[in-house]
């Protein structure tokens, strides 16, 4: 009796512990939900939990108010609405936006699982070398449907920047580089320009990084539910629409004018965490 007993409790024992880990694997998984009230409906995101730096940004601009009344200011269709630029909202008509900000940038958190398929929300920046994300701009993909042959191209676009990237933090290039940081400081634009055209030719040789290929099962989603793979691994994704995908499109659709700045307004009025939407 005495070693059935032992036994039992061990059972017991056993499956608390496998609860108690359940429960807290269900608690990880669980993801913060933002509703985005926009002048064409609402969209719901979703915040990814292997992205907190940018998580934890995002809730704090959100319930700082920060995001509110902002504009979508720069819209692609089959590729992206981009806003967050606090300069945004008191803009006029024919006001170039895309350049404002909070003064510090958010590490980049690249994962390779989060990809950007249509609906995923990703963090707009700037050519800084550590491709850190700017603190408030962001995008949300609407992308397109691609073929084989457009992942490939992907692929091509994807190490382009890969090689360009790790050129510039090669050590070798040091001095190239802060030719180009100088150039941009002093506001050179023709000799900024003429760096980093080099800069670009020459990185196309380089081969010291491991080149990416789009995973089977992204290439999949790609090939099905669109998006954009050139982003892919040079912009951190880190989070995703969960309802509202209609409205993407529908803000996606409107007509641009210079720089794709909407032609009419499209305002974020509030951006709101909501809770945990898998609650």
């Amino acid at each position: 009796m005495k070693h059935l007993l032992i036994l039992v409790v061990a059972v017991v024992l056993s499956s608390c512990t496998k609860k108690a880990e359940s429960t807290k694997e269900a608690i990880t998984d669980k993801r913060t939900a933002v509703e985005m009230v926009t002048d064409y409906g609402v969209i719901v995101l979703e915040l990814y939990n292997e992205t907190p730096k940018h998580r934890d940004n995002f809730i704090k601009l959100a319930n700082d108010g920060a995001f509110d009344s902002v504009l979508f200011h720069r819209v692609i269709e089959n590729f992206m609405i981009q806003g967050g630029d606090p300069d945004s909202k008191n803009a006029q008509p024919g006001d170039t936006l895309g350049n404002g900000g909070l003064d510090y940038r958010v590490d980049a958190e690249f994962v390779p699982s989060l990809f950007h398929k249509k609906g995923a929300l990703g963090a707009a920046r700037d050519g800084n070398l550590a491709r850190a994300s700017s603190s408030m701009q962001f995008y949300i993909v609407q992308g397109k449907v691609h073929n084989d042959s457009l992942l490939t191209v992907a692929e091509g676009r994807i190490n382009g920047w890969l090689g360009q990237h790790y050129f510039k933090n090669d050590s070798a290039n040091s001095d190239l580089v802060a030719a180009l940081e100088q150039a941009e400081k002093d506001d050179d634009w023709v000799l900024y320009t003429q760096i980093n055209d080099s800069i670009k030719s020459m990185a196309e040789g380089y081969e010291n990084f491991e080149p990416y290929s789009i995973p089977e099962s992204q290439r999949q989603v790609y090939k099905t539910t669109g998006g954009t793979p050139h982003l892919d691994q040079n912009y951190t994704v880190f989070g995703e629409v969960v309802k509202g995908l209609e409205v993407v499109d529908s803000i996606a659709a409107v007509q641009t004018g210079v720089y794709d700045r909407p032609v009419a307004d499209v305002r974020i009025q509030t951006v709101r965490v909501v809770g945990n939407n898998r609650d």
